[in-house]
């Protein structure tokens, strides 16, 4: 696919911000000639640094740095580049775009320089979402996964899957096509074994996939509780320093609290929220709105009880919050129920029969097990060495691709073990190819590209 947009583009391609160098980019058939408009019309050998007095239109000086030209096809965009570098400050950055668009560029949008690379087939749809992904990166494995899609890691197992499923599509649709070839798709026995090796394979894409996107998003922690059950208390003990304030006065907590942390490379997003109970106080029921609000985003409801409260059902999540609270009844998300204040209560710390957790948030008692817990209920394998080198980084969107292929196969080998139905067969196999082409972008629709462009940095 080529990139069929005459204009060039411009924008400022280093952060916000002061510092000693600052990049300008522009890309596209007029690149070199904007930017000899600001450096004098001088010749640019490709590749090579030349130091030049960047001038408006009226000649006034801007700036003076080095300007580099990269010839397409051989440029990140896969158009003519041209990188005027100077000084950092964001007013001559400024003035240096404002001079480029006088000369006959315009704005880049954000992600479009990406997009550029991306239809002049300079990467693909998961290599440029890990250009994203490496500069978001908060972690050292976050950064690692996205430098190892960036390298075609992710792309090179979805591409595997694609060939496996043409090969088996041909053989499928030729047996339709070609029925004098007499063969029988039950007797045979190549497709079904063909089928639950291709299933084999896609599942293990996708539980690495789920792997790239906790390491890339993390999971998202819901604490909520009765008032006083210690719930700021645990946010504090996980957080490793005070993020929360914490008092022996019920209703402390009156708003959403944020932090975001690490478990042995894992992002978790924790969610302090209010004691949940019936009041009458405006600004308590406010924030009572917005804890529930909160768990209908949350991957994991994590509800704290008082130990000393005595036994209790975490089964039964309507016995341990107010079930006054109707936003309960259409919850429907993981919960782990922990028992604090052991320290107080006397009772063990660890892990139950019953699936809850024992601790003490004020000593620490239970905190590594509880950690452990949060780190097997997300599928999260840790970040080795090694491990963490081969890792992808993943997106909601791969895992939902890779879902729905499977999701096909599965029903594809259905339709074969019951019916010996070739042609819905080489319709599942199809669904499934289409699937798996969209996460690389071989099969992408314009609206879903404008989505993942969007959130991307400007000069990026």
């Amino acid at each position: 696919m080529s990139n069929t947009a005459q204009d060039t583009i411009v924008a400022i391609a280093t952060a916000p911000g002061r510092g000693g160098v600052g990049v300008v980019r522009l890309s596209g058939p007029g690149a070199r000639e904007i930017a000899g408009k600001l450096v004098g019309d001088r010749s640019l050998t490709p590749r090579m640094a030349h130091f030049a007095r960047f001038k408006d239109a009226q000649g006034q000086v801007i700036d003076e740095g080095l300007v580099i030209a990269f010839p397409a096809p051989h440029s990140f965009t896969g158009e003519d580049v041209v990188e005027l570098q100077g000084h950092g400050g964001p007013v001559i950055l400024d003035m240096l775009v404002a001079a480029c668009i006088a000369a006959g560029a315009r704005q880049a949008r954000a992600g479009e320089f990406s997009q550029r690379a991306f239809l002049n087939d300079k990467m693909d749809l998961t290599q440029a979402e890990a250009i994203a992904d490496l500069i978001d990166a908060g972690t050292s494995a976050s950064a690692r996964a996205a430098l190892h899609s960036l390298q075609g890691g992710f792309s090179d197992q979805v591409n595997r899957l694609v060939e496996e499923l043409i090969g088996l599509r041909i053989y499928v649709e030729a047996a339709i096509d070609f029925p004098e070839e007499e063969i029988d798709f039950l007797s045979d026995g190549k497709v079904a074994g063909d089928l639950r090796e291709l299933r084999g394979q896609c599942l293990r894409v996708l539980e690495e996939a789920n792997q790239g996107r906790l390491v890339r998003e993390g999971m998202t922690l819901v604490i909520a509780g009765k008032p006083n059950a210690g719930k700021s208390s645990l946010m504090n003990a996980l957080a490793g320093f005070d993020a929360a304030i914490v008092t022996d006065i019920a209703g402390t907590t009156r708003d959403v609290l944020r932090e975001s942390i690490q478990l042995d490379g894992m992002p978790l997003n924790l969610i302090d929220t209010a004691g949940l109970r019936d009041s009458a106080d405006v600004v308590e029921q406010e924030g009572i709105r917005r804890a529930y609000a909160e768990m209908k985003k949350a991957d994991r409801l994590l509800v704290m009880v008082d130990s000393r409260e005595g036994d209790v059902n975490p089964q039964d999540i309507h016995s341990l919050l107010p079930q006054s609270q109707q936003q309960l009844e259409n919850l429907d998300l993981p919960v782990t129920v922990v028992l604090n204040k052991a320290d107080l209560s006397g009772i063990p710390t660890g892990p139950r029969d019953d699936g809850s957790f024992v601790i003490s948030a004020t000593t620490g008692d239970g905190l590594p097990e509880l950690r452990e817990h949060l780190k097997a209920a997300a599928g999260f394998k840790g970040t080795g060495q090694g491990e963490g080198q081969s890792r992808f980084s993943a997106r909601r969107r791969h895992i939902t691709a890779l879902q729905q292929a499977l999701a096909a196969l599965d029903n594809g080998e259905q339709q074969l073990h019951d019916h010996a139905a070739g042609e819905l067969l080489a319709e599942d196999l199809r669904a499934a190819q289409k699937a798996l082409e969209e996460i690389t972008g071989a099969f992408t629709a314009d609206d879903l590209l404008g989505r993942i462009f969007s959130s991307f940095c400007i000069g990026k």
